[in-house]
């Protein structure tokens, strides 16, 4: 496997076709991306050149997919997450994301106080409704009984125990704070 940079010549157009993060000049095809070079032969008579950044591809999160998340800021508004697994698979790169107070849950969504449903530092499962782009953010929903806060931590710094579906307390001090509560499925829980 060859590495290059952006501008590297790989080869003419005579020996290969252009693939994906590489462009085309004068009869020479250039890589547009630093990472490694590919030649696949896919039927056709040449082989199809390629640059990829890494020999993994990155996921990203699309749209229906459920996400672990954790709370960096609250308002009275929206709550502001950063994305950190889709499914079961850890993110190299982190993605902010929004939920939306109307987004919490799926009924009285006009009562829903974002301070009783998260605070900074929870762990979260959400949903993806809305991709984002390079200024906004990745648009999230909680308003399912599977979704919302799995990993709370009290002021006394204990893991919170869920004891209802809007209710988490804490196993030291037996302080009861509000939380918009998952009821996490099997297929979530790693062991």
């Amino acid at each position: 496997m060859k590495l290059c940079v952006p501008g590297d010549k790989l080869c003419s157009v005579e020996d290969c076709i252009p693939g994906k993060g590489v462009y085309l000049r004068h009869g020479y095809i250039y890589s547009s991306l630093a990472g490694y070079v590919f030649k696949k032969n896919e039927g056709e008579e040449l082989p199809v050149i390629s640059v990829v950044r890494e020999t993994e591809t990155q996921l990203l999160p699309d749209v229906g997919a459920i996400v672990t998340c954790k709370v960096t800021s609250i308002n009275p508004r929206y709550a502001k997450v950063l994305i950190l697994y889709v499914g079961s698979t850890p993110l190299k790169d982190r993605f902010r994301g929004t939920i939306r107070k109307e987004d919490v849950r799926a009924t009285e969504k006009d009562k829903v106080e974002t301070y009783k449903s998260f605070r900074p530092g929870d762990i979260v499962l959400a949903k993806v409704i809305s991709l984002g782009d390079v200024q906004s953010n990745y648009l999230l929903t909680t308003a399912e009984n599977e979704l919302g806060v799995v990993v709370a931590h009290s002021e006394a710094g204990a893991q919170m125990v869920p004891i209802s579906w809007c209710e988490m307390q804490c196993p030291l001090t037996h302080a009861k704070e509000f939380r918009k509560v998952a009821r996490v499925q099997p297929e979530y829980l790693q062991a």
